[in-house]
């Protein structure tokens, strides 16, 4: 059995920063690709970043260059740090896992509301 259990959401101006974190158990097989998706309201939830245990990402075209995946393998953790967040970035944040790049367990989520 997995479980996720996401931290690091909270309120935070436009123009700054927050990192989530993302505690994972389980089989290691089940960790090969982590990372997050979101859900903003009346919005369908969308990819955010991946990660591969072997360092391969994948990232949402509106966050590249403001949003950075990584993880540690030993901890089973996941990161994403947000710099440069924007109204448009609030959202139910949720972490994600699975054996392939498509997610098959998700956290419960961590809101992170970006506003003045």
């Amino acid at each position: 059995q997995v479980q996720l259990e996401e931290s690091g959401g909270g309120l935070v101006q436009p123009g700054g920063s927050l990192r989530l974190s993302c505690a994972a158990s389980g089989s290691p097989a089940s960790l090969i690709v982590m990372g997050w998706y979101r859900q903003a309201p009346g919005r369908q939830r969308e990819l955010v970043a991946m990660i591969h245990s072997g360092g391969a990402t994948n990232y949402e075209d509106s966050v590249k260059g403001r949003f950075t995946i990584s993880r540690d393998n030993g901890r089973n953790m996941v990161y994403l740090q947000m710099n440069t967040l924007n109204p448009e970035d609030t959202a139910v944040y949720y972490c994600i896992t699975g054996p392939t790049w498509r997610p098959v367990y998700w956290g419960q989520g961590t809101q992170v509301t970006v506003s003045s």
